[in-house]
């Protein structure tokens, strides 16, 4: 286990927006950034809140993936919302992802979100250090 901070950058999600990493590996955590509704090639998906969710677990399953990592890992989630008044469609895709496991978690409403999109969300999660259970994902360590 490492204590220096590697990014990771995947191809498979949506390409960070600014100045960060898509995810952060360090002493066995993974810290991936805020995701957004929007594919691989940084296009907005618009629809209802359930597909932008959608849209937006697909870019985490990506991130956890080639973070070594997987949503069974995940400890904490922050979501952020344009309107709580998305909750409950939010929570019905959200919880198809965790229906057994349940990390701790907060949701917001923010005033805005980048892009105009209604809803982002970034986690925490444990790397899976298990000897010889790599993923073999092309994924690129930045830097």
């Amino acid at each position: 286990m490492s204590s220096i901070p590697k990014p990771v950058r995947t191809h498979d999600a949506c390409p960070p927006a600014g100045p960060y990493s898509q995810a952060i590996k360090a002493n066995g955590l993974v810290f991936v950034s805020g995701q957004i509704p929007a594919d691989k090639n940084g296009n907005i998906i618009t629809g209802t809140i359930e597909e932008e969710t959608e849209a937006v677990f697909a870019n985490l399953a990506a991130v956890l993936k080639a973070s070594n990592s997987s949503f069974n890992k995940v400890v904490k989630v922050n979501v952020f919302l344009s309107d709580m008044a998305n909750f409950a469609r939010m929570n019905s895709v959200y919880e198809k992802y965790f229906s057994g496991h349940k990390p701790a978690r907060s949701c917001v409403a923010v005033k805005e979100l980048p892009k105009s999109v209604n809803v982002e969300i970034e986690c925490t999660a444990l790397e899976d250090n298990t000897p010889g259970k790599h993923t073999g994902i092309a994924a690129e360590e930045e830097g």
